[in-house]
């Protein structure tokens, strides 16, 4: 069987090993003859199994014991309207740090429930797209938080910086750089990230809130949307995405076997500069993002001939590298190469993407 590299951008692949794992105890998950999609969410195996999960993930990320930890439903776009009705009232006016397509939809959101400030920080300079340091950012003095993305997907542009706002709340949505670099925690009052990406499968949200921030100041947000409840209830309010969850702790431990998120920061970091850097020697391949700024998940590029992109995208799938084109916004091409994509395999698109412009360049 051939082997298919998976770049997707989510649905993302799932390291090798997790998937066999599944597969083996798909139909009799801990020796109970039953399978994992079936056990009730409440029993003693599986709330054991969830504890055990946690434990994991607050040693991959050193989350403090001040902040809870929370698995929920409804993905990123859920957690666009949770943040500001959990933390605000109507008069309220967060800061919206605006650097792409998923922190342009979070203001959006939010706009339904308060009165955020859009504060524009992605810049083009002569075709070259950058963002603007944290320093220039015009945050508001009397805003309640600071929402931001740290990695859009879609442009695939990346804020690196670390928020040194001490004064401010800091929100951050992680859903595709969460587990992927060292983060500093105590720097949030509230982080966000579903899971398809880094995570697990598609399903279930994670969300790390600092204790003091479980409160709630709107008192007709839904209960499921409601973070005191959802803590109180050890994410357990109502029946949660089991599988998902399930999955999600297979790939912490995977990640814990793989030395940590400080060792898989490492390779990450190889991978998206094996990739620049053959997009940056190529007369073919094009990258407009600024290097300081340039998303080591989601490396895009275009080509310098657009009359190649069909041609392109059919000989990658022949040779085994899928779900290359970009998306319909920005048009091109997107590489995501999250923590289960190996070396391996972006060094297999390099070896293509050098054949491809000997070839037709």
């Amino acid at each position: 069987m051939k082997i298919i590299y998976n770049f997707s951008a989510g649905p993302a692949m799932l390291p090798v090993s997790v998937m066999k794992r599944v597969k083996e105890e798909f139909n009799n998950w801990k020796k109970l003859g039953i399978s994992i999609l079936e056990i009730s969410h409440r029993s003693e195996q599986f709330m054991e199994h969830i504890y055990d999960i946690e434990m994991d993930l607050r040693e991959l990320l050193n989350i403090p014991e001040n902040y809870k930890v929370l698995f929920c439903h409804g993905g990123a776009r859920g957690q666009f309207s949770a943040v500001p009705m959990n933390l605000l009232n109507t008069n309220s006016n967060p800061d919206y740090i605006d650097n792409g397509y998923w922190s342009h939809a979070a203001f959006v959101e939010a706009k339904k429930y308060c009165s955020p400030n859009l504060i524009k920080v992605q810049k083009i300079v002569n075709n070259n797209v950058y963002i603007l340091p944290m320093h220039d950012w015009k945050i508001s003095t009397k805003s309640s938080y600071i929402h931001y993305c740290p990695n859009e997907t879609i442009e695939g542009i990346a804020i690196n910086e670390e928020p040194f706002f001490n004064d401010k709340l800091i929100v951050g949505d992680f859903s595709s750089t969460i587990l992927s670099r060292v983060i500093n925690i105590k720097k949030y009052g509230i982080i966000y990230a579903s899971a398809q990406k880094n995570i697990g499968v598609s399903g279930i949200t994670l969300i790390i809130i600092r204790n003091d921030l479980l409160h709630t100041k709107n008192i007709v947000i839904p209960s499921i949307l409601d973070y005191k409840k959802i803590a109180k209830h050890s994410s357990l309010f109502n029946t949660p995405s089991t599988f998902s969850w399930y999955v999600s702790g297979l790939v912490f431990k995977w990640l814990k076997n793989k030395g940590g998120v400080k060792n898989i920061q490492n390779i990450n970091t190889v991978k998206a500069n094996l990739l620049y850097n053959t997009i940056d020697k190529s007369n073919l391949y094009i990258n407009n993002i600024d290097k300081n700024n340039r998303s080591y998940m989601n490396v895009t590029f275009k080509l310098s001939n657009y009359k190649l992109n069909k041609i392109f995208l059919e000989e990658s799938l022949e040779n085994g590298l899928y779900a290359l084109k970009g998306h319909r916004i920005v048009g091109g091409f997107r590489a995501s190469i999250y923590n289960a994509m190996s070396i391996k395999g972006v060094k297999k698109l390099i070896e293509f993407m050098v054949y491809f412009e000997n070839k037709y360049g």
